[in-house]
């Protein structure tokens, strides 16, 4: 797949319905652990992958090959290879906002959209611009772009990647947090992984994202720290396909890894809903 080779987890039945996940960061196609049993019980089958950057096979140098498009299209890419026209997308985080754009630009290879934390990109964005909440939570972003970060996260035993984890979000436990440190802390993976804020996509308004037709649900928490309530709010405004917006009073941003059976759930009711296959 234009010489690139992606990790993958694929289970459940054969002839389930195909359901890809999608990472975030800092995590990997294990963040899906808990979830994934929960979609296989309910029939589906289930196809998570380590994303551009995070494959040890997928790897490029460049900042400018973590463009929101070229990571979409590994997505497709691996739709492609398991000869897949289309499949139910489910996205966390940064792979929320991978799936929102498969959603808004690729509907036809999209039967549900399922976002958990990450809201419409063009509503992000909508947000930082108007809203001092949302501005203030994103000042991380800065702190991770920051020149020699990815040298600074791994100095020392990776001990600042390691209290990174603990700050970002002290409900992952710490066979959790060492399975992600053992990810990252491999040569190149942090800093490829770090490219995804680099190149610039979450606050590069020039080329709006677009609507979603697809049936969607986005799940979020008021208790996320990265996401403000107009940005989830102002959702809405770019789905013109049936919509759902779950809110959730007090979990984390991290929610497949603290709220697994909500997440599955949601993923369940939306497929069985919408898809005829």
């Amino acid at each position: 797949m234009n010489d690139l080779v992606f990790d993958a987890d694929v289970s459940g039945p054969e002839d389930g319905r195909p359901v890809l996940l999608l990472h975030g960061f800092p995590q990997s196609r294990k963040s899906w652990l808990d979830v994934v049993p929960l979609l296989n019980a309910a029939g589906l089958r289930t196809i998570a992958f380590d994303q551009r950057g995070y494959s040890a096979g997928a790897r490029p140098a460049d900042v400018a090959d973590y463009t929101l498009p070229k990571i979409a299209g590994d997505a497709l890419g691996v739709l492609d290879a398991l000869g897949l026209e289309s499949a139910h997308v489910v996205g966390h985080d940064w792979g929320a906002i991978v799936a929102w754009h498969l959603a808004a630009r690729h509907p036809g290879r999209v039967r549900t959209l399922t976002a958990v934390a990450f809201p419409h990109l063009d509503a992000y964005q909508h947000a930082f611009r108007n809203d001092p909440e949302q501005k203030k939570s994103s000042e991380y972003v800065d702190f991770l772009t920051a020149p020699g970060r990815a040298e600074a996260m791994l100095a020392d035993g990776a001990v600042e990647l390691r209290k990174w984890y603990h700050v970002v979000d002290t409900v992952l436990t710490d066979e959790q947090i060492d399975r992600y440190m053992a990810l990252h802390t491999r040569p190149g993976t942090l800093d490829a992984a770090l490219n995804w804020y680099r190149v610039g996509t979450l606050f590069d308004d020039s080329t709006p994202m677009g609507d979603v037709p697809v049936p969607t649900t986005f799940i979020w928490s008021e208790a996320d720290p990265s996401v403000s309530t107009l940005a989830a709010e102002r959702t809405a405004d770019h789905v013109t396909g049936p919509y759902r917006l779950v809110t959730l009073r007090d979990a984390s941003h991290w929610q497949p890894e603290e709220v697994p059976e909500t997440v599955a759930d949601e993923i369940v009711r939306l497929v069985q809903e919408h898809d005829a296959a």
